[in-house]
């Protein structure tokens, strides 16, 4: 378990989500907290764009404050292409929660969301992974920081490429370096 005090001071530097080109980049990202946003079953919704605006409206109410927000991308479904395509983004946000907190929360909402657990990578209407949480790294009661696998999927690193491209992953890299590198999910491309 994290204490307090230590997410307190990982929370970071507020940044004014009204202007962002206004906010202090360098010293925010550091403290940056991410978040990724995925859908390939609109369920009911009128689309998976619908589905994942209406997931971050209730954002606000748990407690997240989007800071910086991705545009939505496209790309085919992983592991298995003949699913149907994936729509993803990112948001950086503020949040007094802690990581295990957010994860809940994050869990809440998918769950309101109609979101069914049916299998591993199955299609759903919802998919909120916690990527980033400050500079923490490692195993937090069964909470891996940074997410294990987003440095690789270009689905993630390139809409968090697109709002913090100098972000430096705690195990190393900036996020538009990551995104170039990435390997998995290489179709991903921005949609609006």
């Amino acid at each position: 378990m994290i204490d307090r005090a230590e997410m307190a001071e990982n929370a970071g530097a507020s940044m004014d989500a009204a202007d962002p080109a206004q906010a202090d980049v360098g010293a925010g990202l550091d403290h940056a907290v991410f978040v990724a946003l995925g859908c390939n079953d609109k369920g009911a919704w009128s689309s998976c764009r619908e589905a994942l605006e209406a997931a971050l409206a209730r954002f606000r109410p748990e407690g997240i404050d989007i800071v910086r927000r991705s545009s939505w991308w496209r790309s085919q479904a992983w592991p298995n292409p003949e699913d149907p395509h994936f729509l993803n983004g990112v948001v950086q946000v503020e949040t007094s929660l802690s990581p295990q907190e957010l994860m809940t929360t994050l869990g809440r909402i998918e769950d309101a969301m109609g979101r069914v657990r049916s299998g591993r990578n199955a299609p759903r209407t919802l998919d909120l992974d916690l990527i980033a949480y400050g500079r923490l790294a490692g195993d937090f009661d069964g909470l891996i920081l940074p997410h294990p696998r987003a440095a690789e999927r270009l689905f993630v690193m390139g809409p968090l490429a697109e709002i913090a491209p100098e972000w430096p992953h705690p195990m190393g890299g900036a996020a538009a370096e990551l995104a170039q590198a990435s390997t998995v999910g290489t179709d991903a491309r921005p949609v609006s």
